[in-house]
Formats: C-alpha cells, sequence, structure tokens
C-alpha cells in the first residue's frame, strides 16, 4: 500500500520557481523540469538586493512579488514589510510556561538583544524531533487549520496520510484557504540555536499542495517576533522550499538563531492548491551538553565500509564466541555479511535452536540495521564481563545477525542523510525490487490445495516447494532474495524477526490476505496463538509502544490494539520473507517496525537502543517455548531426519534436522504429538508445556516397518530367503 501512495505522490506537477522582485531575495531558487533531480540547498546571499529607485529614509510600504518564469504559476501574495527605525524587544519571560497566541503579535525585524546570536553557520545541528515525535502535538501551532486532520500535529516530516482526505489522519498542516497570513509555530520548550529547516509538501494520492517559498520568525515570548534576515541585505529572507509533494528540502539559516520559538510563514505555494507543508527544524543546544559517561556502544550511522569494519573489530574482541560469514552479494555486489555468535561458531550442536534477526530489507530504513549492530557489540562486551543471562543465551542458542539484507539501497539512502532521504529513496534493491515482495508466494499454492481437499495427504501443510517459474533462469528474482532463500534452507532456524521502520507495531503472518485482490483481511495462520505470543513479547518489553503518552506515527493507533496487528488486516503483502519463511521452512518470523521515523538521526540512537534492547534479548529468549527433543531409530539410537512433528489441531507441522533434533514453538497447554518418518511406524505422545523458562523435552524413538527392513536388505546385498521369494512373486502376480 505504501509503495501505491508513493508512486502516486511522485506524480505531481512541478512549479516553476521565481525570483525576488527588488528588496527582497528568494534565493537558491532556480527553474528546472519535473523529470530533473531534486536540489537541496542552503540559503546563503548571492548579492546584495538592490533598494527601489526613489525610496526614501523613513517609514514606507513595500510590497513583495514573485516573479513569473514558467506557465505554471504560483500564487502571488503582497505583503507589507515595515522599514521604519526598529522597535524595542519586549523582555523575555520565564520559559516555564508557554504564553498562549491570540492574535498574530507585532514583528520585529531585529533579534532580542539579550540573546547572543551566533555568528557561523552550523549545518551539523540534529532535528528537534518533530519526526521522532520528540516534539508533542501541544507544542505545535497554526494561524489557521483547513480540519482537525491538517492541523499543526500533522506538519511533521514524512508523516503519511490515510487512503482518505478529509479524515482525522490526513498528510500535512494547511492552513484555511482565506488566511492571508498563515504561519506554523513550533515550541522548543527553551532556548535553543535554531539552524535550519526541512520541508515537505502535502502526503495524498488525491491532491497536489506544497509550498513553494516560506519566511522564517523566532521568538521568546510568542508575542514579540524577529525575522531571519539575509547578512548582506539586511532583508527578511525568503527561503525556497518545494516543487513536488515528497522531497525533502533543506534550507540553513543565513545565521542561526537563539529563541525558544520558530514559525515558518509560507509566502507562496501552488497554483490551484493550498498552503500545505511538513516539516522538520534543525537546532542545536544553546551551552554545550553535560558530558556523557563513557558507553562502549557506537552509536552512529555506518556506511557499507564502516559496517564491515566494526563487524570486524567485535570478530577480533570475542573470537571465540563469534564468526562472520558472507550469505551472497547484492546486486551491485556488496556482501551479505552476518554475524553468528555462539559459545561454538560455526557447527550446528545438536539439540541447540538457530535464531536469527534480519535487517535493512528496505535500505532507507536504517534503525534496524544499527540495532543489529549495537547488540552484537553488546552481548560481547556483557558475554565478557560474564553477564549470566547473556552467558545462557549465547551457549544454549546459535544466533545469526544479518544487519543489511539491502545495502544497496542503504547506500543510497545514507549518502542522502538521514534527514533528506524522505520516505522512500533507498528502499528497492537496485533493480527497483522490493524485496519484502519478491519471495515465492506459496500462501495461493496452499489455499488452491486446501480448497480442493489435496491437505495433507497429497500436499503438505509445511515445507511447501518452491513454484516451478520462481526457479527459471529469467525469473524475476533478486540476488538478494535468492541468497536469503539458500541461508534459510542451510540452517534449521526456529525462529526469526525482521526488523523495518516508519512505524510502531508488530505485524505477524499471514501478511496476504486469502480472499483475492481484498486490500486487508484478517488471514491467521494455524499458529495463529504462537505468532500472537511472539508479537506481544517484543511490543510489551518495548520502551517506546509501551509509552502510554504517545501518539500515533501516522494515520492508524495500533495502541489500541496492544501495538500488535495481522499482517493481511493492516495490508496485503503478497511473496513477504514473513509467509515464505513459514511456508517453506520451519521457521516463525515476525516484523517489527520499530519507530515513527525510518532513518533517525544518530543522535537518537542512543535511546532507540534503550527503546528496543530489552526486547531484542526477550524476543530471543523465546525460542526456549514449547517442546524440543529428538527423534531417533530405535534400533541404532542415531537420528532421523526430516521426521514430521504433527501437533494434533495445529495444521502446520515440521520437520527435524540433519541429526534428528527438532523445536516445535507452542504455547502453555497439553498437546498430542505425533512423530513420523519415511520407512517408521509413527508415534503419538502427550507433550505438556508449561510456564516454566525452557522447551520441555519431547523425544521419540521410531521403529522401522518390515518393508523397510527388507528395503535395507536388499540394498546391502542379502540374499531373499526362497519362502519370502515366492510371497513377493505372488503378490506381484496379484499387482499385475
Amino acid at each position: 500500500m505504501w509503495g501505491l501512495l508513493l508512486a502516486l505522490a511522485t506524480f505531481a506537477p512541478a512549479v516553476g520557481q521565481g525570483l525576488g522582485a527588488p528588496g527582497t531575495s528568494l534565493l537558491g531558487l532556480a527553474p528546472r523540469a519535473s523529470t530533473e533531480a531534486p536540489i537541496f540547498t542552503s540559503v546563503l546571499p548571492s548579492r546584495p538586493a538592490q533598494p527601489p529607485a526613489g525610496k526614501k529614509n523613513g517609514t514606507s510600504k513595500q510590497h513583495v512579488q514573485i516573479r513569473l518564469i514558467k506557465k505554471k504559476k504560483v500564487i502571488l501574495k503582497k505583503r507589507k514589510k515595515l522599514t521604519s527605525p526598529r522597535p524595542s524587544v519586549t523582555s523575555r519571560p520565564p520559559v516555564t510556561s508557554r504564553t498562549p497566541v491570540t492574535s498574530r503579535p507585532p514583528v520585529t525585524n531585529s533579534p532580542a538583544g539579550t540573546l547572543d546570536c551566533p555568528k557561523e553557520q552550523e549545518p551539523g545541528c540534529p532535528p528537534l524531533g518533530l519526526e521522532s515525535l520528540r516534539v508533542s502535538d501541544n507544542q505545535l501551532e497554526a494561524s489557521s487549520s483547513q480540519s482537525f486532520g491538517l492541523g499543526p500535529h500533522r506538519g511533521r516530516l514524512n508523516i503519511q496520510s490515510g487512503l482518505e482526505d478529509g479524515d482525522l489522519y490526513d498528510g500535512a498542516w494547511c492552513a484555511e484557504q482565506q488566511d492571508a497570513e498563515p504561519w506554523l509555530q513550533v515550541d522548543a520548550g527553551h532556548p535553543i540555536r535554531f539552524s535550519g529547516v526541512i520541508t515537505q509538501g502535502r502526503n495524498s494520492i488525491w491532491r497536489y499542495d506544497w509550498v513553494t517559498s516560506y519566511k522564517v520568525q523566532f521568538s521568546n515570548d510568542s508575542r514579540t517576533w524577529w525575522g531571519s534576515r539575509n547578512r548582506s541585505s539586511g532583508m527578511d529572507a525568503v527561503f525556497p522550499a518545494n516543487s513536488d509533494s515528497e522531497t525533502p528540502v533543506l534550507n540553513l539559516l543565513p545565521e542561526p538563531q537563539v529563541a525558544r520559538y520558530i514559525r515558518l510563514l509560507p509566502q507562496t505555494w501552488l497554483q490551484g492548491g493550498a498552503s500545505c507543508l511538513r516539516a522538520e527544524i534543525l537546532a542545536c543546544p544553546v551551552s554545550d551538553p553535560a558530558p556523557a559517561f563513557s558507553n562502549p556502544l557506537d552509536f552512529r550511522h555506518h556506511n557499507y565500509k564502516a559496517m564491515r569494519k566494526l563487524m570486524k573489530q567485535v570478530n577480533e574482541q570475542c573470537p571465540n564466541i563469534t564468526r562472520i560469514y558472507s550469505i551472497g552479494k547484492s546486486y551491485q555486489g556488496l556482501k551479505l555479511y552476518v554475524m553468528e555468535m555462539s559459545d561454538h561458531p560455526g557447527e550446528h550442536e545438536l539439540g541447540e535452536p538457530e535464531v536469527r534477526y534480519v535487517a535493512g530489507m528496505h535500505g532507507n530504513e536504517a534503525l534496524g540495521r544499527e540495532l543489529l549492530l549495537l547488540l552484537m557489540q553488546f552481548l560481547c562486551h556483557e558475554f565478557l564481563r560474564g553477564d549470566p543471562r547473556v552467558t545462557r543465551l549465547l551457549t544454549e542458542t546459535r544466533i545469526h545477525l544479518l544487519p543489511s539484507m539491502n545495502p544497496d539501497g542503504y547506500e543510497t539512502a545514507f549518502r542522502r542523510g538521514s534527514e533528506l532521504v524522505g520516505w522512500a529513496e533507498g528502499r528497492w534493491n537496485k533493480q527497483t525490487i522490493d524485496l519484502n515482495h519478491n519471495f515465492a508466494d506459496l500462501n495461493s499454492l496452499l489455499w488452491e490445495a486446501e480448497d480442493d481437499g489435496l491437505v495433507p495427504n497429497t500436499v503438505p501443510n509445511h515445507h511447501l516447494p518452491l513454484p516451478t517459474y520462481y526457479t527459471l533462469p529469467n525469473a524475476t528474482v533478486a540476488p538478494e532474495t535468492r541468497a536469503v532463500i539458500d541461508w534459510m534452507e542451510r540452517i534449521p532456524f526456529v525462529l526469526s524477526a525482521n526488523l523495518h521502520g516508519g512505524e510502531l507495531v508488530v505485524s505477524y503472518p499471514f501478511d496476504m490476505t486469502r480472499t483475492p485482490w481484498a486490500a486487508r483481511e484478517l488471514t491467521p495462520t494455524p499458529d495463529d496463538v504462537v505468532f500472537r505470543w511472539l508479537s506481544t513479547v517484543y511490543a510489551g518489553s518495548n520502551w517506546a509502544m509501551q509509552d502510554p503518552d504517545r501518539r500515533p506515527c501516522h494515520n492508524q493507533d495500533f495502541s489500541l490494539h496492544g501495538n500488535i496487528i495481522n499482517g493481511a488486516d493492516w495490508h496485503t503483502v503478497p511473496g513477504s520473507m514473513n509467509d515464505f519463511s513459514y511456508l517453506h521452512t520451519n521457521c516463525f518470523e515476525i516484523t517489527v517496525e520499530l519507530s515513527c521515523d525510518k532513518f533517525p538521526h544518530e543522535n537518537e540512537l542512543p535511546q532507540e537502543w534503550e527503546n528496543n534492547r530489552e526486547a531484542l534479548l526477550t524476543y530471543l529468549e523465546q525460542v526456549r517455548l514449547g517442546i524440543a527433543g529428538i527423534v531417533r531409530d530405535k534400533d541404532t539410537e542415531l537420528g532421523i531426519a526430516d521426521a514430521v512433528i504433527a501437533v494434533d489441531g495445529i495444521n502446520h507441522d515440521v520437520t527435524t534436522a540433519r541429526g534428528g533434533d527438532y523445536w516445535r514453538l507452542l504455547t502453555p497447554g497439553d498437546y498430542m504429538v505425533t512423530a513420523s518418518a519415511e520407512g517408521y511406524h509413527s508415534v503419538t505422545r502427550s507433550c505438556r508445556v508449561t510456564f516454566e523458562e525452557g522447551p520441555v523435552p519431547c523425544n521419540f524413538h521410531l521403529t522401522k516397518t518390515p518393508k523397510q527392513r527388507l528395503r535395507e536388505l536388499l540394498a546391502a546385498g542379502a540374499k531373499v530367503p526362497p519362502d519370502l521369494r515366492r510371497r513377493l512373486e505372488r503378490l506381484r502376480g496379484r499387482k499385475d
């Protein structure tokens, strides 16, 4: 669904850009066609603006106009600007309370004298937190709003609208049409050094609305305001804004300003549209923050080279519990590196379950990548410290961490930067394939067989084979997808989580609706109880998801349902990795949407790690849920590979690994479990799953059938007794 919305949104027509009339600057604007790459610009004066001829000293009225240079027009607004001597500045009141604004305050052209405004630009300031929701709704205010769904609380960078315009979750702040002087205001809560602004247009599949230029003002009391001015001309700066709905446009202030409040004042917008925008504010603390305590973890974003270096450092620090290996290459040849962590890395230990985390399937959803890099550092450090929880985890489980499934897409997003990458750039691999729609659709094969009554006697309810079309050389299958499928087939994974970003929710299979062409529909698996348990464990351990005061990210409030949802009941995803993992292997996999912000600024990584650390560890421990055991040959005591483990009442089986060991995730309760294998008599026994930690042992010994014993004798070259030979000949004669 998101891909459709984004694709439709990008078809918005480009708007012509104009130059300011004498006496003002519309800096950084240049006409360009809609097919050109987006331009991100900082506002710097190109030359001093010249005053109109005949201008006299004293008070006068100056009209600012935008000169049209394209056929597509922008709305022209006339604004009165006072050029009289500067009025005095009202002293700043205490910042412990917020002064409400009931009418448009007077505007001055000078900064408050009580604050020392810096002279140097600081493009490195982090975001204030509109996108990440660190800025709360009550810190946002506007001159007017078309509706509640278009209120100032919706003016957040990258916020996504619902399918319907006019609901409570629209895709921007939009001022009323009759509002002649619209503004959007952000209260930082205390004086802060503002350094830049990033804007987008309205997210909508039905309308095109964006601001093409704006001014910026500042205040310490929300009553007395001053504007951002060009260094050379001294006039109020007019900043170039957007030429489409989705591309983020950055403007750095000519000079950073220290204030508590900042206002964006749209000057022009798309012809026929409305004054609508989404924004993020860049700001630094006024004083140097207190020195942070020493932390061994590396809280920054890592490109491919830095990620590989960090993984090597972890391996060198903990060589006895780590191993780095590659499962394949991306379309552009970057290796898909995995960090394995276990007390015996490199080998599958009999009875030890295998767990994986996968991140970066969508390259622009960067938080999962960094969380897995932090997790491997944390596990290494805590193991060396002797932490009992981590020690047990690494001695009883084999953990595989794939931080970047789509490294090509990530490199694209990384080059743009966390605040300018937008909602979709870098999502797909270099073949423009969405990897989460690229796995084989086994759902349809299973459901068609079920409708025809072929399951489980003719078609199994597990380990469905790849369809023929999917294995052809010309099949549209990304190399990253093939690499992961081969990885799944080599290692007997039991549990997995696929880390995404852009929401705060945990989704579980099935991801694809059973009704063809249904956009959303509740479609549970036979293991729905287990998947709901797993999802609740992660959501219930995630600090951000459990915050009772948090607001919805975009257009759905998942907290009403415990921050979990059936994937198909959210939006259908054919060919998802979750569904494929469940139907093609033994592995149970969920999707974790980690944050409203797909690519959070690195200064937010420490908090995001705290939000997810306990959830990441607790979810790994869920591999102990249910039953586990070994299926052996009664005569030889050797493990039986590919034996089928079936649980009465659950129409989904699992199989044993090469050594005969298996793991079956189950919630507490009493179960009748059957083990069967080709050439053996089936055995059924009762297994009770309790709330005690650790899987319940449920082992099986199978006896060979007489026919299997005979096959083995013949294969070994043994002679068949005469009476048995005659019986076999008579049986063959009856069949003929």
